[in-house]
């Protein structure tokens, strides 16, 4: 069987990018590990829900693993998640998963405030 490499390992992060956009937490979690598992409530609570955009920032081998660093969207916030795959059974999977950062997002600027003056005001005269 074919050592784990950087394209299966990306291809797998962006499969759980993937189902974590569309809302599907099973899937996005298909690769964790069997310890992973077990603490799924602690692994999903670092991941803003419902995200609206992720992406695979990097990939990069160290020893026997790839560290991937994801890039998740939510309407709040967004968080750079580190994961750690090694070959588990011939398949990429998660062992780990962490928070790299975490920045607020500001809020979307509704029409009260988009005449630029601040106030949210009418005109003044």
């Amino acid at each position: 069987m074919p050592a784990m490499d950087e394209q299966a390992v990306r291809n797998r992060a962006g499969a759980m990018c993937d189902a974590l956009v569309a809302g599907d937490i099973g899937r996005a979690t298909e690769d964790f590990s069997t310890e992973l598992r077990r603490h799924l409530g602690e692994v999903v609570s670092l991941m803003p829900l419902p995200s609206t955009e992720a992406s695979v920032e990097s990939v990069e081998h160290g020893g026997a693993s790839y560290s991937v660093v994801i890039r998740l969207v939510g309407e709040t916030e967004e968080v750079l998640l580190q994961t750690r795959w090694k070959d588990r059974d011939g398949h990429p999977t998660v062992v780990e998963a962490s928070h790299l950062s975490k920045t607020a997002r500001a809020e979307p600027i509704g029409e009260d405030e988009a005449d630029g003056d601040g106030a949210g005001a009418g005109p003044t005269t």
